[in-house]
């Protein structure tokens, strides 16, 4: 076990002796003279040895202080230095933690942009649906859909989850889906999940009670590739499928687009609000969503806990 003296006398004794000046030491911590001069005889008490010659206008170093200056002087440098790389190093590397959806069909294709905009920052980018521990993880942000309020942790609203059901080409040509009423008349992915309840809610048309019939996917990532297919509607987030859009791969039967209370939000621990590479990735996912304004529902881009 280290026996070592305070480790606030030894500030005291480092920044005194690099001025020889216990007034200037105590301007550069933050203390008086006083309690510079109070920390340093602590120190020479548990040594036993002067470490100052005091005079009347003065002080100067010992003999002993001489000796141990330097010494003193290199660990902080040291310590300094250790700090400084592990810093410098954490600063270099941003880590963002989301769902896979979300991943793969947004986020990945816009990453380049904020790579430019940040060529200094290495991006990881961790995918998953559950929720991130940032005590355990080493992810610096996550993209979470819930409703804003983790304790702990910072979060910036981004948007609403948003749907509407989406189909191929020929899946369209195949059935006839003139009113939303229509969709419960053909073969839908996930027909017992709750944006279906919402979306018809929406639409004002009454959904069954219990939905038993049609195939259960677990993401919205594979439901999507499975519409594409040709054999079934899906409910997917138009922003997640632009470019599926705008190829034909997918059509919109209907413009009717629902929200649910829950939304995305950026998310990072409370007492890293201030780093610059989150304050940076902050910013600029909030630009580049602002582009998704046009042509969106209002509501998606607005906060609305009562939805």
């Amino acid at each position: 076990m280290r026996r070592l003296p305070p480790l606030a006398a030894v500030r005291a004794f480092e920044a005194a002796a690099r001025h020889e000046n216990f007034t200037l030491a105590a301007g550069e911590l933050g203390l008086t003279q006083a309690a510079v001069s109070y920390q340093i005889k602590l120190l020479e008490e548990r040594l036993g040895v002067p470490l100052f010659v005091r005079s009347k206008r003065r002080v100067t170093l010992s003999e002993a202080g001489r000796r141990l200056a330097p010494v003193v002087s290199d660990a902080f440098d040291r310590i300094g230095e250790g700090f400084a790389d592990l810093v410098d190093e954490d600063e270099g590397v941003l880590v963002i933690s989301t769902a896979q959806t979300f991943a793969s069909n947004w986020l990945a294709a816009h990453l380049g942009g904020f790579q430019m905009a940040r060529p200094e920052l290495a991006v990881r980018l961790q995918t998953s649906n559950g929720l991130v521990d940032f005590a355990r993880a080493e992810a610096d942000v996550a993209i979470r859909m819930g409703a804003g309020d983790w304790p702990g942790l910072r979060a910036r609203f981004l948007f609403h989850h948003h749907f509407t059901p989406m189909c191929a080409p020929a899946f369209l040509e195949r059935h006839r889906l003139e009113t939303p009423a229509d969709v419960l008349a053909v073969p839908r992915f996930t027909p017992d999940d709750e944006w279906w309840q919402l979306w018809l809610k929406r639409a004002g048309v009454a959904a069954p009670e219990e939905e038993h019939a049609g195939i259960r996917l677990d993401s919205q990532a594979t439901e999507g590739q499975a519409a594409m297919a040709g054999h079934s509607l899906a409910m997917l987030t138009p922003m997640f499928w632009k470019a599926e859009l705008a190829a034909g791969r997918l059509v919109q039967p209907f413009g009717l687009v629902a929200c649910e209370r829950r939304a995305h939000w950026l998310v990072y621990p409370e007492h890293k609000r201030n780093r610059g590479k989150i304050r940076a990735f902050r910013d600029w996912i909030v630009g580049e969503l602002d582009a998704e304004r046009a042509g969106a529902p209002p509501e998606v881009f607005v906060h609305q806990p009562d939805l």
